[in-house]
């Protein structure tokens, strides 16, 4: 699992770094969504537990026991709320940057000057 933690730092890394060097407003929701990515590999990276069983206590699991034997569904359920907002975002951010690219004929972000105050 620590190699899964170590690719989601990377990939978190990579997502922010394409962020801040882009002008191209969709290379830059491109890139926030490679830094999410990253952030729910963390997540589930964390919850993991080696030769771990599923969260249901019967007489398979002792109940003194469960807390080393029993996986975390918590982070699961983090990352799948995470990953329909995720995909709910961009889809609304790409449609502004059409929306934008519609009105100025450009998708550099420096072109957009005039919305600062």
């Amino acid at each position: 699992m620590k190699l899964v933690m170590v690719l989601g730092a990377a990939l978190m890394l990579i997502g922010f770094w394409g962020l801040i060097t882009r002008r191209n407003m969709i290379k830059m929701i491109l890139s926030l969504a490679i830094a999410e990515t990253g952030l729910q590999l963390i997540m589930i990276a964390v919850g993991y537990i080696n030769g771990g069983t599923a969260p249901i206590l019967d007489s398979a699991v002792d109940k003194l026991s469960a807390v080393q034997q029993v996986v975390d569904p918590v982070p699961q359920a983090l990352v799948l709320t995470a990953i329909v907002i995720g995909v709910a975002v961009n889809a609304l951010m790409l449609t502004f940057i059409i929306r934008l690219y519609q009105k100025k004929h450009s998708l550099n972000i420096s072109d957009y000057k005039d919305m600062k105050w």
